[in-house]
C-alpha cells in the first residue's frame, strides 16, 4: 500500500478536540435542559443561545478537522470558549444548584483555559508543538 507522506493528516489531538466539540454541540440539542440550567439568568433568549452555541460547537468542531478551515475553526473555538466562560462562572457561584462536588465546579474554570490552549495549538502553521519546522520560518530555521 503506497501512502503519500506529503499529504497532511490530522493529529490525534486535533481529531479528539474536534469530535469532543461535535459531541458536546449535539448534546445541546439532545439535552437542552442541562444547558438551560447553566445559562446565567441575565442573558436574554436562553433557549436560542443554547441552540446557537451548540450549532457553533458542531460546526467549529467539524471544521477543525478540515485542513483548509482548521486554523479559522481553532480561532472560532477560542472565541466560543471565551464567550461561554460566564456560564462556568455562574455554575461555580451557584454550585449548590448543581449535583456535583464543589471541587468539580472549581476545576472546571481552569479546564476552560486548557481547552483554549488546546485549540490555540491549531491556530499555528506547521506541526507545533512536537517539533519540525514552521511553514513561515526559513527552511530548517527557527520559528519567529
Amino acid at each position: 500500500m503506497d501512502h503519500d507522506r506529503r499529504k497532511p493528516r490530522p493529529a490525534a489531538g486535533k481529531v479528539l478536540l474536534g469530535l469532543l466539540f461535535v459531541a458536546a454541540g449535539i448534546n445541546h440539542f439532545v439535552m437542552p435542559g442541562f444547558y438551560l440550567k447553566v445559562m446565567p439568568p441575565y442573558l436574554a433568549y436562553p433557549r436560542e443561545l443554547v441552540a446557537i452555541s451548540g450549532g457553533f460547537e458542531v460546526a467549529l468542531g467539524a471544521l477543525l478537522l478540515v485542513p483548509r478551515t482548521s486554523r479559522l475553526a481553532a480561532w472560532g473555538l477560542i472565541a466560543l470558549l471565551v464567550a461561554v466562560f460566564p456560564a462556568n462562572i455562574h455554575v461555580y457561584l451557584h454550585r449548590a444548584e448543581f449535583p456535583l462536588p464543589w471541587i468539580v465546579h472549581l476545576l472546571r474554570l481552569p479546564a476552560q483555559g486548557l481547552l483554549i490552549w488546546w485549540a490555540s495549538v491549531y491556530t499555528r502553521r506547521g506541526p507545533w508543538p512536537i517539533g519540525g519546522t514552521d511553514r513561515l520560518a526559513p527552511e530548517g530555521g527557527p520559528r519567529r
